[in-house]
């Protein structure tokens, strides 16, 4: 079958995920220009803010790139009106069902790829016009689902007719080879690019994330329904213990309020939100995007090579 990189014109099957506070325009373009799918992300940001993102994007690449738009945003409806203003023409969603928006989007010309954590959503997003599906397992950073990625891309595959881009847990070539082995046609990554030279993060937290060792992430927000895996520190530690405890969900908002911030503006690797996928622990080195995603697709093919000797 045709994989995602030759359905969407770009060199490698790779998609970048959409990061709050951290996609911004000028690293989706870096992404871009290194060969994978860019994506500007909409959470953290206004508007208008993003539209001046959008802007940066295409200054910066001539290559395709994408938008995230993350629907529980104060101002999806402007967002998704904008980006068919601004003639954006892949996108992504999370954090809820974009149905609204499709009819409208597809009159634009857009490619529509709704991130879902279940085989209902998936099978809801196809009937809805939908032109793939991103399967994100709970291995993924930020906001996760409870299934994880060996066990829903198969379903999420069986279950749809469209393209499958699996996501959560991917970071080598050996993960992105098992991806494909169980139907997905691409794949979306994250946690691996916040340690390249052109992630705008703090130093301070792309240091933890090569600290961090296979068991050193946690999900905060399981109880409350708001579950986000992050590197566990003092914030996330407390996050739990209160939740735990019995805090509502108001109350655990106030205290994780700016905490993201912290984390990829300030370095604050005690009261940030660090967030980050279980894939932390593979990381080594901070490298250029190019060498990232080259490295990937080279370990890719010398596993393929490997296995069919088998």
């Amino acid at each position: 079958m045709i994989r995602i990189n030759e359905l969407l014109g770009i060199k490698y099957p790779l998609i970048q995920g959409g990061m709050a506070n951290i996609a911004t325009g000028e690293f989706a373009a870096a992404v871009s220009n290194a060969g994978g799918l860019g994506l500007i992300a909409t959470g953290g940001v206004s508007a208008e803010e993003l539209r001046r993102q959008i802007h940066i994007c295409k200054e910066k690449t001539k290559e395709k790139f994408g938008v995230n738009l993350m629907l529980m945003h104060p101002q999806a409806e402007e967002i998704a009106d904008i980006l068919i203003e601004e003639e954006v023409k892949i996108v992504t969603t999370g954090a809820g069902n974009p149905a609204k928006y499709m009819k409208k989007w597809k009159e634009a010309g857009i490619f529509i790829m709704p991130v879902v954590a279940n085989v209902a959503l998936a099978k809801l997003m196809e009937r809805e016009g939908a032109d793939a599906i991103i399967a994100e397992g709970t291995e993924s950073g930020g906001h996760v689902g409870e299934m994880t990625t060996m066990a829903l891309v198969p379903q999420v595959v069986k279950a749809v007719s469209l393209p499958v881009i699996a996501a959560g847990g991917i970071a080598s070539g050996a993960q992105l080879a098992a991806a494909f082995a169980l139907g997905a046609l691409g794949a979306q990554i994250g946690t691996c690019l916040l340690v390249s030279q052109e992630c705008p993060i703090h130093e301070g937290y792309k240091q933890a994330l090569l600290k961090a060792k296979d068991s050193d992430t946690i999900v905060t927000g399981r109880i409350t329904g708001t579950p986000v895996r992050v590197l566990k520190n003092q914030m996330a530690r407390e996050y739990v213990k209160r939740e735990k405890q019995g805090a509502d969900k108001m109350e655990l908002e106030e205290f994780t309020l700016g905490s993201l911030r912290k984390a990829v503006y300030e370095g604050d690797t005690k009261r940030g939100s660090l967030m980050a996928g279980q894939v932390a622990g593979q990381l080594e080195e901070i490298r250029p995007l190019s060498v990232i995603l080259d490295i990937l697709m080279k370990e890719y093919q010398k596993v393929i090579k490997a296995v069919s000797s088998f």
